[in-house]
């Protein structure tokens, strides 16, 4: 993999997906935990992710925060931490531990983590073990960013995220860069991250694939893409499975494309214009409890 190329990616996209995750958690729960598990020797990551915590010390007030570092290879990392840990509140608490990501059960389970949200980023150079995936769903309470060398989907249900995206970079060269997959049980999480990504994406100039279909034509996530391909998944899928709202139609595109849900929204009204779905009402915003069929 290209290894620099893909750093900047995962690490934007941790910083955005943790600046979600975290105000969230603290407003449900007292604690929460944060476990980061780097396969190689760069956890500039680790640096990003506590930047992000404390830029929200005032909603830690109250509450406990753990933090977990995992970095098999960054003998250096406690001191590189150490600047940015000494300007945290004193309810974060930071655990930089030795060993590569198979340690996560154990670290997860010491920090107390059971039954409070878990948000975890896991950067996996080999095989995704199914153990550290269960660990991260941390009893229906996990929310888990994924970098993988190639499609995590089936393992990731498995372990019980019943919410799976997944893509495949593609940089400038037309490199692969592996899979980026994220499991969560709450669609507002899944779609928070799918727009992470396509800013991501925007702003590094990558572009996304399918892992499904590695044939695929990349899709450019900069600027409004073009409805027609996702219109022809969605008119597909209601095919397959008859008429469906339009809020599983949009986390169909979440789950299912590389595509975000407003493009859903776009795609269906193309094929409203062009009479291929019809809709309940006569007019009007397309609501989420709405029904949308084919008519051909």
């Amino acid at each position: 993999m290209p290894i620099d190329r893909t750093t900047d990616i995962l690490r934007e996209l941790l910083v955005r997906q943790l600046t979600t995750w975290l105000p969230a958690a603290l407003q449900r729960s007292r604690r929460a935990t944060v476990a980061l598990a780097f396969g190689g020797a760069d956890a500039g990551g680790a640096e990003a992710a506590l930047r992000v915590v404390g830029a929200h010390a005032d909603r830690a007030r109250g509450h406990r925060v753990t933090v977990l570092v995992l970095a098999d290879g960054a003998a250096d990392l406690p001191t590189r931490l150490g600047p940015v840990e000494a300007e945290l509140p004193a309810e974060v608490t930071v655990h930089v531990l030795p060993g590569a990501a198979d340690r996560l059960p154990i670290a997860v389970k010491a920090a107390g983590a059971a039954g409070a949200p878990l948000f975890c980023f896991l950067d996996l150079p080999d095989a995704v073990a199914l153990e550290l995936l269960a660990a991260a769903s941390n009893g229906r309470a996990g929310e888990l960013l994924l970098h993988a060398r190639t499609s995590a989907r089936d393992a990731l249900v498995a372990a019980g995220f019943p919410l799976v995206a997944e893509v495949a970079p593609v940089l400038e060269d037309d490199a692969a860069a592996g899979t980026i997959a994220f499991g969560s049980r709450s669609d507002r999480s899944l779609e928070a991250v799918r727009d992470a990504l396509w800013a991501v994406g925007a702003d590094l100039g990558v572009r996304y694939r399918d892992p499904a279909d590695p044939a695929g034509v990349p899709v450019d996530v900069a600027g409004d893409p073009d409805p027609e391909p996702l219109a022809r998944e969605l008119l597909a899928e209601l095919r397959r499975s008859g008429p469906r709202p339009v809020t599983e139609l949009r986390r169909h595109t979440l789950t299912a494309t590389v595509y975000r849900a407003a493009d859903a929204t776009r795609a269906l009204s193309a094929l409203l214009d062009a009479g291929d779905v019809s809709r309940e009402r006569e007019g009007g915003r397309l609501a989420g409890d709405e029904i949308i069929a084919a008519t051909r």
